[in-house]
């Protein structure tokens, strides 16, 4: 049997397997109020965002043609760098493409033979891939587990330097990682603190620079990662540090070197939401109180929601097919919600992403939290949501 044929048969069955699973994806628009996506403040959509891009799409065209070493390098990259690092309060930043191509670019470049790397377990993809990618070591640590990541320094050899990786802010559960004692701890073992902070970034802090600056451990961190695809509603990513460590990533980090750049109206974009976000922190504490709101609803439901003060809301719900069931009871009531399902988050624990939005009103999460409690209730699933 030819060789196609043969490899045609044996993804057939991996897509049989997923289908019968309940781990087939489909893709599919947007519909009803947005309860799903990442773009938090509305950004997205902002008047003065979209402005920008149109502006920079009629005055700079619609790609940069090139990667930034050849013929892709605008002045207005070189700006919205030096903007986003001001707004970090880091002595310089670097834009890429996407937040997979920021978080491999750091992982691949600066650990080197005899490094070891410390990934909490539930980081996102991208930063897994990262760590697999790179030439150190790697080892695997329980999530959020102070304590163990400790004993894990202390007892594996490291010939070179150490690094911790974390999200500041995970995407799945929607809970902080304890910044605080991982900045003490690296400061006591000598170890460099890596964090993306992909879901924090625009939202918290007293300037919306992210939780590390809500913990107040800048000066702990060696780098961020901050994709400006979610909160800052465009796309792309900045990687924010010391001078060396950026300029270092501009000579070899591979991700930066040999991809096409950004089309320019990104970096134009990005500074008028750059703009938005230090105008208009009323938007930031709108956001906040939509998920106090509706995590004091299902709780007094008597949902098992976790008592965090982030926009991220998960409803466990366990298996794939009664997760997938609720989501389009709730997207025909009008509520875009989706469900997550392996290898996104772990076997058997299928949920719904809630992720709230200043786009919606309280009138809104109070409706919203009725037909959930109201359709799990329906289908038998308020005992395992609450477990």
């Amino acid at each position: 049997m030819p060789a196609d044929h043969s490899l045609e048969s044996r993804v057939r069955a991996h897509l049989a397997g997923l289908r019968s699973d309940d781990l087939l994806r489909t893709m599919r628009s947007p519909i009803g109020v947005d309860l799903s996506s990442n773009d938090y403040l509305k950004l997205a959509v902002h008047p003065k965002v979209v402005a920008a891009f149109a502006a920079g799409l009629a005055g700079g065209g619609a790609g940069s043609t090139g990667s930034r070493l050849l013929r892709g390098e605008r002045s207005v990259f070189t700006a919205v760098e030096r903007r986003f690092a001001e707004f970090k309060g880091t002595e310089r930043s670097l834009f890429f493409s996407s937040g997979y191509l920021a978080n491999l670019a750091v992982l691949t470049t600066l650990p080197d033979p005899g490094d070891v790397i410390f990934s909490d377990s539930l980081n996102h993809a991208s930063l897994i891939d990262g760590v697999r990618l790179a030439r150190a070591t790697r080892v695997v640590f329980p999530h959020n587990d102070v304590a163990a990541l400790a004993r894990l320094i202390a007892d594996t050899p490291c010939t070179g330097h150490r690094f911790v990786v974390v999200e500041s802010l995970f995407s799945m559960d929607g809970d902080e990682a304890p910044l605080v004692e991982y900045a003490r701890l690296c400061r006591e073992s000598g170890a460099l603190l890596l964090v993306d902070e992909a879901h924090a970034v625009g939202i918290y802090g007293a300037n919306g620079t992210g939780l590390i600056e809500a913990h107040g451990v800048s000066a702990d961190v060696l780098l961020s990662t901050n994709p400006a695809g979610k909160a800052l509603g465009v796309g792309g990513a900045f990687v924010a540090g010391p001078a060396w460590a950026i300029e270092y990533l501009v000579q070899r980090a591979r991700p930066f070197v040999f991809s096409t750049a950004a089309p320019p109206a990104m970096a134009h974009a990005l500074l008028a939401s750059l703009d938005v976000i230090t105008d208009e922190p009323a938007s930031r504490q709108r956001l906040q109180a939509n998920a106090r709101r509706l995590r004091s609803r299902l709780r007094a439901a008597g949902l098992g929601v976790a008592d965090s003060a982030s926009q991220i809301i998960p409803v466990h719900i366990g298996a794939n097919d009664a997760a997938m069931a609720l989501a389009s009871t709730l997207q025909l009531e009008g509520f875009d919600v989706r469900a997550i399902r392996p290898p996104t988050v772990p076997v058997g624990t299928a949920r719904l992403r809630v992720s709230v939005n200043v786009g919606i009103n309280l009138s809104m999460v109070d409706e919203f939290a009725a037909l959930l409690v109201a359709a799990m209730k329906e289908a038998g699933l308020c005992s395992a949501a609450s477990s």
